[in-house]
C-alpha cells in the first residue's frame, strides 16, 4: 500500500480508498450476489482545525451500483459533520470542535470510512492510499480485522480429566483452533491466568488447578508454550487473557496453594491487606504499590518468555464500591481523593505500569482490556475507561463486552457502540466489540434473542459502519454448538467463510 501526504484539498491523483479507523485500517466488504463493482473513497485520513473545511469523493462503479444510493455520514456530528457538495460527487467535512470522528460511506452492506482529527492550531494536512473495496460475491478482506474468540478456562480445564497429560491437553487445544479457524477467526484470547495462578512455569503465580486439579501441582509440561506455538502455526494471534486481581471466585479453586501468594501474605501481619475479601471470593489490592508491581511481574515474565502477540485484561477490577474491603490501604495511602477517586488511580498505575512494561520488553506486542459494556458499571469497580479511550500510555485497544441485542431496555446495542464510538477518542486505540455468542438462540433477555438468526452478524456490520476494528465472541465453545447454529451461519456467510 502506497502512501502520500495530501498538502491542500485537492488530490493531484485520485487514490481509491478502503478505510477503517487508526493506522492500518481494514476492509470491509460483505459476500453478496449482485452488484458487483467498487466502493472508492480518495482520503485515508484528514486532520483539520475548528471551522477548517475539506472536500473528499466517494464512488461507486460497476454494474447495477447507484452513486445516488452511498450514504454518507459522520460517526460523530459534534466534532465533524458532513454533507454533500451539489451537483458532484464530493462531500464537505466541517471541523466544529476538537476530537476524533469518522467519515463513513457505505453501499450495499460494504463501508468505507475516513477517519478526521479535529485539533486546534494544526495545519490540514491527511493522508490517502491505493486500495479498492469490492462489491459483490467476490468481495474479500484485504486487510485483517481483529476476528477473535475468547477461550476461557472452563474449556481448556483438564482438571476432572482421566487422562492429564501434555498429549491430552495439546490434543484438547488443537480441537479448538481447528475450530476457531473453521470458523474464520484470526485471533484467539487465551486464558493463562484466571485465578492469580499460572498455566505456564511462574516466578510469581502458582502452577494452576485446572491442570492437575490440585494448585500449584506442575503438570509435567509447559501449556502456554504450547498453544502459542499451535495458534501461530495455524496462522492466528494469541493474546494472554489475565484476570489481574482475582484469586478465587465461587469455590474455585478449592483450595489455594501454600506457594500461593494470597497463603504467604494472608500470613504475615505486614501484608494481610495486601488482598481483599468479598462474598466469600478473594482479590488482590491495587490500592499497595507492591501488589502493583507483583502483578507488573507477572506479565513481564510471560510477555519476555512467550511470543505472545497480545495481553488482555478483563472487566475483574474492584468487586464492590463498599468502602470496608480496603480501608486499611485507603487510610495509608494518605490521600484526600474520594474512595472510589483512589480506586481508580490505583487501577490507572497499574494499567500504565503494565502497558509500560510490555513497551520496554516488545514493543509490538499489544495490551488490551475488555471492559463490561456499562460505563458506569466499569466507573464503579476503578475501569477509568474515559482515560483509557483518550489519554496515551495506557492501552492499545479497548473491547467493551456487548453482550446486549437492540431490543434490551436498559441498554440496547446501537446506542451503546455509538457511546463508545465517541468514548475512545485517541486515534492510537483500537475499538472492538465483544460480542454475546453465547446468547445466540437463547431464551435469555426474554427470548429477543431467538428473534433472528443474524444478530450478531448485524452487530459486526454495525461495528464496521462505525469505524470500529473488529470484533471478539463470547466464546470458543458456542462456535459449533446446536443452540448458536443458525447464528454462526450468518457470522461465517458475512466474513465470506
Amino acid at each position: 500500500m502506497n502512501r502520500m501526504d495530501v498538502l491542500k484539498k485537492g488530490l493531484a491523483v485520485f487514490m481509491a480508498a478502503v478505510l477503517s479507523v487508526g493506522a492500518g485500517g481494514a476492509v470491509y466488504a460483505q459476500n453478496t450476489s449482485q452488484p458487483v463493482g467498487t466502493l472508492a473513497m480518495d482520503t485515508r485520513s484528514y486532520q483539520m482545525a475548528p471551522g477548517n473545511i475539506y472536500d473528499f469523493r466517494a464512488t461507486v462503479s460497476g454494474s447495477g451500483l447507484d452513486q445516488s444510493k452511498i450514504k454518507v455520514y459522520s460517526s460523530r456530528d459534534g466534532i465533524a459533520k458532513v454533507s454533500r457538495v451539489a451537483g458532484t460527487d464530493k462531500y464537505r467535512i466541517t471541523g466544529l470542535q476538537e476530537g476524533v470522528s469518522y467519515v463513513i460511506a457505505e453501499i450495499n452492506g460494504v463501508h468505507a470510512s475516513v477517519k478526521v482529527t479535529v485539533q486546534k492550531g494544526v495545519s490540514p494536512k491527511g493522508e490517502a492510499c491505493r486500495s479498492v473495496s469490492i462489491v459483490g460475491a467476490n468481495a474479500q478482506v484485504t486487510e485483517a480485522e481483529m476476528r477473535a474468540v475468547w477461550i476461557p478456562y472452563m474449556s481448556l480445564d483438564m482438571s476432572s480429566s482421566a487422562d492429564q497429560s501434555a498429549a491430552a491437553f495439546q490434543k484438547k487445544f488443537d480441537g479448538l483452533v481447528a475450530q476457531a479457524k473453521r470458523n474464520g477467526m484470526n485471533t484467539l484470547i487465551v486464558h493463562v491466568r484466571p485465578f492469580g495462578d499460572s498455566l505456564y512455569p511462574s516466578g510469581y503465580f502458582p502452577w494452576s488447578h485446572l491442570l492437575t486439579g490440585t494448585q500449584g501441582k506442575a503438570p509435567g509440561y509447559d501449556p502456554l508454550a504450547y498453544m502459542v506455538q499451535a495458534t501461530h502455526n495455524a496462522g492466528m494471534k494469541f493474546h494472554a487473557w489475565v484476570n489481574p486481581m482475582r484469586i478465587s471466585l465461587k469455590g474455585v479453586p478449592t483450595a489455594l496453594s501454600a506457594d500461593n501468594p494470597y497463603t504467604k501474605w494472608s500470613g504475615d501481619s505486614q501484608k494481610n491487606n495486601w488482598t481483599m475479601e468479598w462474598e466469600g471470593a478473594k482479590y488482590y489490592n491495587p490500592g499497595v504499590a507492591q501488589v502493583r508491581s507483583h502483578i507488573v511481574s507477572g506479565i513481564e515474565e510471560i510477555v519476555k518468555n512467550y511470543s505472545v502477540d497480545g495481553v488482555q485484561f478483563d472487566d475483574y477490577f474492584y468487586p464492590t464500591q463498599a468502602a470496608s474491603i480496603d480501608s486499611v490501604s485507603y487510610q495509608a495511602s494518605g490521600t484526600t481523593l474520594s474512595v472510589a477517586d483512589w480506586r481508580k488511580q490505583n487501577i490507572n498505575s497499574l494499567v500504565s505500569q503494565v502497558y509500560s512494561s510490555i513497551k520496554k520488553i516488545k514493543p509490538g506486542v499489544v495490551f488490551g482490556i475488555s471492559p463490561q459494556a456499562s460505563i458506569q458499571n466499569d466507573l464503579n469497580m476503578g475501569a477509568d475507561v474515559y482515560t483509557w479511550g483518550s489519554q496515551p500510555g495506557y492501552v492499545d485497544y479497548i473491547c467493551p463486552q456487548m453482550y446486549v441485542n437492540s431490543q434490551h431496555t436498559g441498554m440496547p446495542f446501537d446506542s451503546t457502540a455509538v457511546t463508545w464510538r465517541q468514548l475512545v477518542k485517541n486515534p492510537n486505540v483500537k475499538l472492538y466489540f465483544g460480542l454475546a455468542l453465547y446468547k445466540a438462540g437463547s431464551a435469555v433477555d426474554g427470548g429477543t434473542w431467538q428473534n433472528s438468526n443474524s444478530i450478531l452478524a448485524d452487530q459486526i456490520q454495525k461495528g464496521r459502519s462505525l469505524g470500529t476494528d473488529g470484533f471478539m465472541l463470547y466464546s470458543s465453545a458456542y462456535l459449533e454448538h446446536d443452540q448458536t447454529r443458525a447464528e454462526m451461519n450468518s457470522i461465517r456467510q458475512l466474513l465470506g467463510v
